[in-house]
């Protein structure tokens, strides 16, 4: 069902979401979160150069990002076996429940946008 707000209120969603996105420490940039969301919204294989064409960015501008994500324990990664140019990102538990807790926080805040 289509969400009816106005500029005011999206910005307002956006400016709460990253606020307590911050708060929470998943202080995350703007490219990290959409290759994040990517990973995990988008059905898979995914791998460093599929991320980079559709970000349009380069390889390794998604390889510093999933770098920190790595570190986070958000992704993984691996050498594809069939293909070992290509490494695969793999969601994890820890990546699973960001994304939820994200999603979770979105709704909520979306809930006390004025009307």
């Amino acid at each position: 069902m289509p969400v009816d707000i106005r500029s005011s209120q999206s910005l307002r969603l956006w400016h709460d979401v990253h606020l307590d996105l911050v708060h929470q420490g998943d202080d995350l940039s703007s490219r990290q979160i959409a290759i994040l969301l990517t990973i995990y919204l988008e059905t898979p294989p995914h791998t460093v150069r599929g991320l980079a064409r559709k970000l349009g960015v380069t390889k390794p501008v998604v390889t510093r990002a999933l770098d920190t994500m790595g570190k986070l324990d958000l992704v993984s990664r691996r050498r594809d076996e069939v293909d070992r140019r290509n490494v695969i990102i793999q969601r994890t538990v820890v990546g699973a429940l960001a994304v939820e807790r994200l999603g979770d926080t979105i709704s909520a805040r979306a809930k006390e946008l004025p009307r």
